[in-house]
């Protein structure tokens, strides 16, 4: 029996803890080559990577986060099944961009990161962390660039908003989509951005909307929100 003979899945927050590690691997070759739709998170060592992993799946330590940034330096894939059947992958990169690595190190990760986001066949979106006071660095923008060329999905996650006031955080969602209109041609022509908070869980739902979209599995509908009066 395949995925399509049962009923249309739940909310994928309602089940998105069941996600599960698969593999590891140090270097973009050594994976395997699949057909499981993949989405890549990606960031800059301290900007709060795996803790917004961790948040989005609903984990405590599906993903860690190393004392010192940048140490972790091979790429994890996580599986997430539904009646037997996988229906989707979150790839965690590297963090890239921390100053204690020394330049050989960073070279090489950034190599990898280039040719995995250009060249992995399997990806159908990125979700690209960044802190939200330190948004669109250099290296940021290499990301945006390296994928952004295969013009498919990218969702920005302003990453540690509760550390900004209310009109901090309004000032800087501004700022970061006029960003990226003025640029979204350049990256593809598919790049959103929220405001993000483990702490809160601020910006969960808007990521795990775009992650059950790029998976392709979509929500059993209220009938309700269908019919005249529903809540839309």
């Amino acid at each position: 029996m395949s995925l399509t003979d049962h009923p249309p899945p739940p909310p994928l927050k309602d089940w998105i803890h069941q996600i599960a590690f698969l593999t590891s691997a140090p270097h973009a070759a050594d994976l395997a080559l699949s057909d499981i739709p993949e989405i890549a998170i990606a960031g800059r060592s301290n900007a709060g990577k795996s803790s917004a992993l961790n948040c989005i799946c609903g984990r405590r330590r599906l993903a860690f986060s190393s004392k010192t940034p940048g140490r972790t330096q091979l790429i994890n894939l996580f599986s997430l099944s539904l009646h037997e059947h996988e229906v989707g992958r979150l790839v965690d990169l590297p963090g890239y961009g921390y100053a204690a690595v020394d330049r050989t190190t960073k070279t090489r990760w950034q190599q990898e990161l280039s040719r995995f986001l250009a060249q992995r066949d399997s990806l159908a979106g990125l979700l690209l962390v960044m802190d939200a006071r330190h948004a669109f660095g250099p290296l940021d923008i290499n990301m945006l660039e390296w994928f952004g060329h295969r013009g498919r999905p990218i969702h920005v996650l302003l990453t540690k908003a509760d550390k900004l006031s209310r009109q901090e955080q309004m000032q800087t969602l501004t700022k970061a989509q006029r960003f990226i209109q003025e640029h979204a041609m350049q990256w593809g022509g598919q790049v959103t951005a929220t405001l993000f908070s483990a702490t809160t869980r601020q910006g969960r739902e808007e990521a795990l909307d775009k992650i059950a979209a790029w998976w392709g599995i979509l929500p059993k509908k209220n009938p309700a929100s269908d019919s005249p009066g529903g809540n839309a």
